[in-house]
């Protein structure tokens, strides 16, 4: 029984190479090396060969990228690019905006001030979304109306300050959207643990919740 549990547990967990901490996958980024012998990120962990797994914080990787934990993970000598954290950052915030896409595809995002005010009044909205250089005074309209959760009859919404205006157009196919309101249903928890990712990577362990 003993052997069986660990196994399931090996298929589930990873060490970190430069922590030596056992995490769960979600926890974890997966590297590889391409055909030119460089390190790269494997979001997916699908690409073939040996991999090397990374907490997934971008302090960590840049500890990596500098301390030859790649090199000794790898068994051989590979490239590691000084920018690969920000390559990682790229990479994590074009797989949420995506899934964004996705969601909005589905019909689940409503865009503009008025229509954002009146699903977080009266449909129950589960997510707002501010782009990051939004006025703060729309913002701070919005949050109130996310807070009083439709007066009241439901845990208020949550709120998302990740992406600037023009990450946020071009993932919804819409000009100059500063504020959405994404609704439930099955896209949405996709979007959510990529945020999650996201914002896990960004602050080294501060992970958004997803309801």
């Amino acid at each position: 029984m003993a052997r069986s549990a660990q196994s399931g547990n090996c298929g589930t967990h990873r060490q970190c190479a430069v922590s030596r901490e056992r995490k769960p996958l979600d926890e974890l980024l997966r590297f590889a090396v391409d055909p030119d012998g460089r390190a790269v990120p494997d979001l997916k962990a699908r690409l073939p060969g040996r991999g090397v797994w990374l907490t997934c914080a971008r302090d960590v990787v840049e500890k990596a990228a500098k301390g030859g934990v790649f090199d000794k993970g790898f068994r051989h000598p590979v490239k590691t690019a000084e920018s690969l954290a920000d390559t990682v950052e790229s990479l994590l915030k074009r797989d949420a905006l995506q899934r964004l896409s996705l969601a909005n595809k589905a019909g689940l995002v409503v865009c503009g001030f008025d229509k954002v005010a009146k699903v977080l009044r009266n449909d129950g909205a589960a997510i707002l979304l501010h782009a990051a250089d939004a006025s703060p005074d729309g913002c701070a309209k919005l949050d109130r109306l996310a807070r009083s959760g439709a007066g009241g009859t439901r845990p208020a919404a949550a709120v998302l300050c990740n992406f600037n205006a023009e990450q946020m157009s071009l993932a919804l196919g819409r000009p100059n959207v500063v504020h959405a309101a994404l609704k439930q249903g099955g896209p949405r928890g996709k979007f959510l643990d990529a945020v999650a990712r996201l914002e896990r990577f960004r602050a080294g362990g501060a992970v958004y919740a997803a309801a």
